[in-house]
């Protein structure tokens, strides 16, 4: 499924119409809060993102797509009027994957789009991980500790992966809501320490391999 956030109708559904005829299943949307509303339901395989929007500009949505843990790795295409370099430059440095200026051709869309996702697949398949007796497979939402499946809730499984993902690097406290939570989330830092506690325990013997930094935070691996 691609998502497309564009407050312009006729470019909206003009893409969708073109995408669908082409075997590509869209759906589009005006507003970021619809966007951010499906997104929590079904992740996108890819999402064209226009910069211009009402409610919060393109560039603070790619901001919010690329600190979710399970959203980190879409693929995303700016698309918008702006065509300067500086423009494209500033896109793509936050985290943009391609840049397509309006106007534009749907063909070369599509055909960027096709490309995208290609490298989407062959990356999904190294996106594995494992640390010991602990094995996570983010793309297919698969957590292993010695051998045995584990059920975790979502808040639970972002958090696995964000560690897993970066393994080595300490996060703490703050940069765990941040990335976890979101901006906007005004809890205390010990809903943290709560889900690190419940998580471990959910891994029984995997579980020592969260580690806590005295005075820092958390960290898998060195």
């Amino acid at each position: 499924m691609i998502y497309l956030l564009e407050d312009d109708e006729s470019i909206r559904n003009f893409v969708e119409y073109a995408l669908n005829n082409t075997g590509l299943e869209s759906e589009g949307f005006e507003k970021p809060s619809d966007f951010w509303r499906s997104v929590d339901k079904k992740i996108p395989e890819l999402v064209i993102l226009d910069v211009m929007l009402p409610e919060e500009d393109g560039l603070e949505v790619l901001k919010k797509l690329r600190n979710r843990a399970d959203t980190r790795k879409v693929p995303v295409i700016m698309l918008t009027a702006k065509s300067s370099e500086y423009d494209k430059v500033i896109g793509l440095d936050s985290g943009a994957d391609d840049y397509v200026s309006k106007p534009f051709g749907m063909m070369e869309l599509i055909s960027r789009i096709k490309a995208l996702m290609r490298r989407a697949g062959d990356d999904a398949k190294k996106d594995e991980y494992m640390v010991g007796g602990l094995y996570v497979c983010p793309s297919k939402h698969i957590v292993k500790a010695n051998g045995k499946d584990v059920v975790l809730t979502y808040k639970e499984f972002e958090l696995l992966c964000l560690l897993i993902s970066n393994r080595g690097i300490v996060f703490n406290r703050d940069q765990i809501l941040q990335r976890i939570w979101g901006f906007e989330f005004d809890g205390e830092n010990r809903t943290v320490d709560v889900h690190v506690r419940t998580l471990r325990t959910k891994l029984g013997e995997c579980g020592s391999l969260i580690e806590t930094v005295r005075g820092i935070g958390y960290k898998i691996g060195g």
